[in-house]
């Protein structure tokens, strides 16, 4: 049974120490990206709200990470993911290969457009 988290640090100090330094680094990403977005739990996981509207997640599973930046954000930059475990609306990747911080803004960048469009 998932635990139920209410802050992203509690969330974080209950993943092993590998993922929790790769989740971090992509915190700290989106934090650039999105420096106005307020950190949340969403769906069990550690997200980031921009205007009270979804932007993006993350997230730690048995095997791997995860990011949930949505599929239109994935679609621009599909090019960029090919080395990673894809499927809708999530990057899935190894904590000893995380994901660039250039391409965590990148997919950040996309959502924000994508809801700035969607007013």
């Amino acid at each position: 049974m998932k635990k139920s988290f209410r802050t992203v640090d509690k969330y974080l100090a209950g993943v092993s120490a590998d993922k929790r330094a790769a989740l971090q680094r992509l915190r700290k990403a989106v934090r650039a990206a999105a420096p106005k977005a307020e950190e949340c739990i969403a769906y069990g996981v550690p997200a980031f709200r921009l205007g009270g509207k979804f932007l993006v997640a993350f997230g730690a599973g048995a095997n791997h990470c995860a990011f949930y930046p949505g599929s239109s954000a994935m679609g621009v930059h599909r090019s960029e993911l090919k080395r990673y475990g894809l499927s809708k609306g999530t990057i899935r990747f190894q904590p000893d290969h995380p994901l660039p911080a250039s391409l965590v803004k990148k997919l950040v960048r996309a959502r924000i457009a994508k809801i700035a469009g969607s007013k």
